[in-house]
């Protein structure tokens, strides 16, 4: 059974940064294709950053890093500069089979982690 487990998310002033993990258990992270996306209140899922399974990367936000440690099965998911507008609920998904960024290309979601920018 594939798991996945996001964690990083918190309070943060405007301007700040995170770090968001995205854990994966019960599988190789080495063969899934990893993505992040958000849910603000009252909007649509939104994709944020993917990366696939040989390492490339595609972002859909300037002040966002991607990047994964298979080593670890984890991937995280940098993000600088926060403005109160990237406050969200941020998933992270694995898929063994796309290697693309469409929301309905990954099988397994986590449930989530909240990030809130405010002062």
């Amino acid at each position: 059974q594939v798991q996945v487990v996001e964690s990083g998310g918190g309070l943060v002033q405007p301007g700040g940064s995170l770090r968001l993990s995205c854990k994966v258990s019960g599988a190789r992270l080495a063969d899934y294709a990893i993505g992040w996306f958000r849910q603000a209140p009252g909007k649509e899922r939104e994709r944020v950053s993917c990366i696939s399974v040989s390492g490339g990367s595609v972002h859909f936000e300037d002040s966002v890093s991607i990047s994964r440690d298979n080593a670890k099965n984890t991937v995280y998911l940098q993000i600088t500069g926060l403005k109160p507008s990237d406050t969200a609920v941020y998933y992270c998904a694995a898929d063994p089979t796309h290697d693309s960024c469409g929301l309905a290309d990954y099988e397994y979601w986590g449930q989530g982690t909240q990030v809130t920018v405010s002062s």
